[in-house]
């Protein structure tokens, strides 16, 4: 046997996983979990978690809440939105989940990050500020820096 079929088949599943992706980043505020998602790829939930994080690093439930406490920091930083209201825009169905992940990846709870940031991005190109903003993927936010006692 040679190699091309197995070549061929990961690159057909890297296909698959690149549209997982895209999924995820499109419908982001809908309701996805990963059984759905590997249903739309034809594959087990347990086969589509374990190539995805072997392509891109992270669990597809990481992936989605890392596009959602992106967005949701985006609507923060707007000044419109309570973090209530922000949590349910972008999907999240559960204020705990989403104010502990938000804090995982920002470092700092989403109504503190609403008071500081409300006006930290004004006159900011939106391509420059989702860039500053942009949460730590793949780990948990640094922790801050000792106070000088």
């Amino acid at each position: 046997m040679t190699s091309k079929p197995t070549e061929a088949q990961h690159l057909r599943e890297l296909v698959r996983l690149r549209r997982v992706r895209d999924r995820i980043d499109r419908d982001y505020a809908q309701p996805l979990d990963v059984e759905a998602l590997a249903r739309g790829a034809y594959m087990s939930a347990g086969h589509l978690s374990r190539q995805f994080r072997e392509a891109y690093g992270e669990s597809p439930y990481a992936y989605l809440m890392t596009r959602r406490i992106e967005r949701a920091m985006a609507l923060l930083r707007s000044g419109d939105f309570s973090v209530t209201e922000a949590c349910f825009a972008v999907g999240c169905a559960s204020l705990g989940t989403f104010s502990t992940r938000f804090t995982e990846l920002v470092g700092m709870p989403p109504g503190e990050y609403r008071r500081q940031q409300a006006s930290a991005t004004v006159g900011m190109p939106p391509c420059v500020a989702k860039q500053v903003t942009r949460p730590i993927r793949n780990r948990e936010a640094p922790a801050g820096e000792p106070p000088l006692d």
